[in-house]
């Protein structure tokens, strides 16, 4: 499975931005397959293996930032969106409706990670379930990233009280990996 290098490149840009201090402990902290592609520069149009290029980063970024792999990959993935949804983007986001964010963000899902698939299943006025209903290689630490984006992105939208739980999970032998996400309207 691959991720998208602009996707890739947020993760030392949140450490730099948010944790200066620890970025050396962190890169230092990865195997020599992921330095390599930190040590060089990241192509926001290529793709790069998951595993090494993210996954494994995203969970030691948490263990030394925040001693909790998910937290860390939690925060990381609010980071993604909020350099993702900058610009004339931020502007387009908060003209749209929760909906079409949500919606976009089941399209975009395959656009930073391949193979992949998300959908809406099921919404109310303030809440939806999306489905990822393929992903090669499922892991708790994407699933997690992909939750903070989806939860900073409502954030950016401008509605509050945001919630984003997976109680269902491909890395825990489920069919989908399912996102309840609800709001409230300012």
């Amino acid at each position: 499975m691959e991720i998208k290098g602009t996707a890739v490149r947020s993760i030392p840009e949140f450490i730099k931005n948010n944790h200066l201090g620890k970025y050396d402990v962190w890169l230092e902290s990865l195997p020599e397959t992921s330095k390599q592609v930190f040590q060089n520069p990241i192509l926001p149009a290529n793709w790069y293996p998951m595993d090494v290029a993210a996954t494994i980063p995203t969970k030691k970024l948490g263990e030394i930032l925040y001693n909790d792999p998910l937290e860390g990959a939690w925060q990381s993935g609010r980071y993604s969106a909020d350099i993702a949804l900058k610009g004339i983007y931020k502007f387009f986001i908060q003209a749209a409706s929760p909906f079409f964010i949500i919606n976009r963000a089941g399209k975009v899902l395959s656009t930073y990670y391949q193979p992949s698939e998300m959908k809406v299943v099921d919404k109310g006025d303030n809440w939806v379930i999306l489905h990822i209903t393929h992903f090669e290689e499922p892991n708790d630490i994407i699933e997690n990233r992909i939750g903070g984006w989806i939860e900073r992105a409502l954030e950016i939208h401008g509605v509050s009280s945001v919630t984003v739980e997976i109680p269902k999970s491909l890395t825990r032998g489920d069919k989908v990996t399912e996102f309840r996400v609800n709001w409230k309207y300012s």
